[in-house]
C-alpha cells in the first residue's frame, strides 16, 4: 500500500501504480503542454476572467514610489538612507529595504513602462504556482489532486496580487518549502542553498523573516518528535535530526545582515511591526475578516490544514502540525498573512487529500460516490507518467509574449490590458493642476503614492505616502487626525505650510474644507476636488475648474476586510493604508 508508514520519516511511494513512463525516444512529448503549463497559466485565467486584468496589479499606488526609488538609485549609484520624496521629512532616515526590487524594476520600467512592470509581475505569480504544483505533485503523485490544491492556493492569494516586491516573497516561500521538503526526505545538504537565497530575499522584500520561520518550524517539528518519543533511541535520533535545520536557520539569520543597513534594518522592522498604532490603524495588519467572496478559500484551507495536521501527527510527523497551527494563527490575527498560509498549507494537505479520496473509494457508501475517487485515481495514474519528462513549456512562453504585446499596444480605454492606474480611483484628471511650482500638497497616503509617482520627476514633493514607517508614529497620528477632522487638523496643516489639498469629493475632510473660510475650491471633477489656501487679507482670484461629466466618487476605502470578491478586487495587503 502506498502512503506513509507510521514508523517511517519518509513517504514510501506516492506514485500511481498504473501506467508506465513514456518512451524516451518520443521527442514530441517534450513539446506538448502539461499540467505544469496549466498551473503556470492558471493565475492569468484568474486575472483576466475573474479580476480586472492588468489593472488588478496596479490596484495600489506603492508600485509607483518603488519605481521612482529604483530610478533614484540608478541615478545616484547608492541606496537611499534619507527621505527625498516628501517636504515634511527632509533628511529623515529612511530604510529602503526593498531596494533590490526597486532597482530591478526601475530598469524594467525604463524599457517598457508600467506595462513591462506588470508583465514581469504576472510571470512571477505564474512561476510561483507552477513551482508549487511541481512540489505538490512530488509529494502526492496524483496530478489531479496536485492541480486542484494549487488552484485553491492561487484563488486564496488573489488579494495579494499587486505589482510590488511582496510577490517575490511568495516565490521564495515556495522555493524554501521545496528545499525543506527534499531535505526532510534525506537530502540535508540542500539546506545550505537557503542562506544565499535568504541574502537575496532580504534585499528584495521585508517578508524575508518568513524563510527563517519556515526553517525553524522544521527544527521545531523534530524537537517535538524528540519530546514525545517512546524510547531513548528515537528521542536522540529526532533531536539530532533537528540540528541541520537549526544550523540552517542560524545561517539564514546571519545572511539577513547582508543588506545596506546591516542590523539596523532588523531593529527598525521590529520597532515598526510592534507599534500598536500601526497594528490598529493599517488595514493589512488588522485581523482577518471572513466577509467576501475569497473567504471560502481560506475557510476550506483552514479546515483541510487542521485535519491534515492530525493525519500527519498520527504518523509521527510533527513538522506539518507546527506549520499549520502556527500559520493558521498568524493568518487569523493579521490579514496579510492569509495568502501566505494558503501557500504554506498546500504541501501539508495534498497527500492527506489523496489518501482521503482513496479511503472514500473503499467506504461503505453509495456506489456512484465510490466511483468518483476511483475515476480520479485511475485518470491520475494514466496522467502521472506524462508529467515526468522535461518540457520546453512553449505554450506558456507564447502566451506571455502575446500578453506582453497586447499590453504594450492596448488602447487607453482597455482596463484589462492597458497598464494604467484606474482613473476612477486616482486623481488622474487633476494632475495638471497639481504640477505647478510652489505647491505643498496634502492628500491621503494612497493618493500620495500616486502623486509621488507622477509628479516627483517634476520636482513636486508629497506630504505623506505609503512609507508610513519612515514618517513615524507621532507624524502619522497627526496625519490621521487631519483626515478625521479632529481638533488640531488645521494647525497641523499650518505647521507644514500646506497650501493645496486634493481629496476625494466624498471624504470627511472635503466637507470640512468646504465650510472653512481659509480654503477655496479651485478644481472639481466630481471625483477629486482641489482646495487652495486663502491668504489672510488677500481676496482670492482663483477660478474654479469643474468637469461636467458627473462621474461617481471614489469607493469607500476598505480597511479591515481580508477577503474581497475577485470581481471587486481591492488591495488589502502590503501597502500601508490607514483607516
Amino acid at each position: 500500500m502506498t502512503g506513509l508508514d507510521s514508523n517511517s520519516r519518509t513517504i514510501e511511494s506516492v506514485r500511481p501504480e498504473a501506467g508506465g513512463a513514456p518512451e524516451a525516444s518520443s521527442a514530441v512529448l517534450h513539446f506538448l503542454p502539461s499540467l505544469t503549463d496549466i498551473a503556470f497559466l492558471m493565475p492569468l485565467v484568474f486575472l483576466f476572467a475573474r479580476l480586472q486584468g492588468v489593472r488588478t496589479l496596479l490596484g495600489d499606488g506603492d508600485t509607483g514610489w518603488h519605481v521612482r526609488t529604483g530610478q533614484w538609485i540608478l541615478a545616484h549609484h547608492q541606496v537611499p538612507r534619507v527621505d527625498m520624496f516628501s517636504y515634511t521629512m527632509p533628511g529623515k532616515p529612511w530604510f529602503a529595504w526593498e531596494w533590490l526590487w526597486d532597482v530591478t524594476f526601475a530598469v524594467i520600467y525604463q524599457h517598457g513602462g508600467l506595462g513591462s512592470v506588470v508583465l514581469v509581475s504576472m510571470v512571477v505569480i505564474c512561476l510561483t504556482f507552477a513551482l508549487l504544483y511541481r512540489l505538490l505533485l512530488r509529494k502526492c503523485g496524483n496530478p489531479l489532486v496536485a492541480i486542484a490544491v494549487t488552484c485553491l492556493a492561487a484563488a486564496g492569494t488573489t488579494i495579494h496580487w499587486l505589482a510590488r516586491p511582496h510577490l517575490f516573497s511568495m516565490l521564495f516561500m515556495v522555493v524554501f518549502l521545496d528545499v525543506l521538503d527534499r531535505a526532510y526526505d534525506g537530502r540535508k545538504a540542500l539546506l545550505w542553498i537557503l542562506p544565499p537565497l535568504m541574502a537575496v530575499w532580504t534585499n528584495v522584500h521585508g517578508g524575508f523573516f518568513v524563510g527563517i520561520v519556515l526553517v525553524g518550524a522544521y527544527a521545531g517539528g523534530e524537537l517535538i518528535g524528540a519530546a514525545v518519543a517512546e524510547n531513548r533511541y528515537d528521542r536522540i535520533a529526532s533531536a539530532r535530526a533537528s540540528l541541520p535545520y537549526i544550523y540552517a536557520s542560524l545561517g539564514c539569520l546571519a545572511a539577513t545582515l547582508v543588506n545596506p543597513y546591516t542590523y539596523h534594518l532588523h531593529v527598525h522592522l521590529v520597532k515598526f511591526l510592534s507599534d500598536s498604532f500601526y497594528l490598529d490603524n493599517i488595514s493589512e495588519y488588522l485581523p482577518t475578516s471572513f466577509r467576501g467572496g475569497t473567504a471560502l478559500y481560506l475557510e476550506l484551507e483552514l479546515a483541510l490544514g487542521l485535519f491534515a495536521a492530525l493525519w500527519w501527527a498520527a504518523r509521527r510527523r510533527y513538522v506539518e502540525g507546527v506549520l499549520i497551527l502556527g500559520w493558521a494563527h498568524l493568518s487569523l490575527t493579521v490579514v496579510r498573512n492569509a495568502p501566505l498560509y494558503m501557500i504554506i498549507a498546500a504541501p501539508v494537505v495534498v497527500l492527506p487529500v489523496r489518501e482521503w479520496l482513496r479511503a472514500l473509494g473503499r467506504a461503505p457508501v453509495a456506489s456512484w460516490i465510490r466511483r468518483i475517487p476511483a475515476a480520479i485515481e485511475s485518470t491520475a495514474a494514466e496522467m502521472y507518467p506524462m508529467e515526468l519528462p522535461w518540457r520546453t513549456h512553449l505554450v506558456p512562453a507564447v502566451v506571455v509574449v502575446l500578453i506582453g504585446l497586447a499590453i504594450q499596444s492596448a488602447p487607453a480605454g482597455n482596463k484589462f490590458l492597458h497598464a494604467r492606474y484606474d482613473p476612477k480611483k486616482y486623481p488622474e484628471a487633476a494632475l495638471s493642476y497639481l504640477s505647478q511650482p510652489g505647491l505643498r500638497i496634502f492628500t491621503d497616503d494612497e493618493w500620495g503614492d500616486y502623486l509621488l509617482y507622477n509628479l516627483s520627476p517634476k520636482g513636486v514633493k508629497v506630504f505623506v505616502d505609503g512609507r508610513l514607517d519612515m514618517y513615524g508614529t507621532k507624524f502619522d497620528e497627526a496625519y490621521v487626525d487631519v483626515l478625521q477632522v479632529k481638533y488640531k487638523w488645521q494647525s497641523t496643516l499650518d505647521k507644514y505650510g500646506v497650501n493645496t489639498i486634493v481629496m476625494p469629493v466624498d471624504d470627511a475632510l472635503t466637507g470640512a474644507l468646504k465650510e472653512s473660510s481659509r480654503w477655496r475650491v479651485v478644481y472639481d471633477d466630481t471625483r477629486a476636488i482641489i482646495f487652495r489656501r486663502v491668504e489672510s487679507g488677500t481676496p482670492s482670484t482663483d477660478k474654479v475648474f469643474t468637469s461636467g461629466t458627473g462621474g461617481r466618487g471614489r469607493d469607500l476605502r476598505v480597511t479591515a476586510s481580508s477577503n474581497v470578491h475577485p470581481e471587486d478586487h481591492v488591495s488589502q495587503t502590503e501597502g500601508a493604508k490607514v483607516k
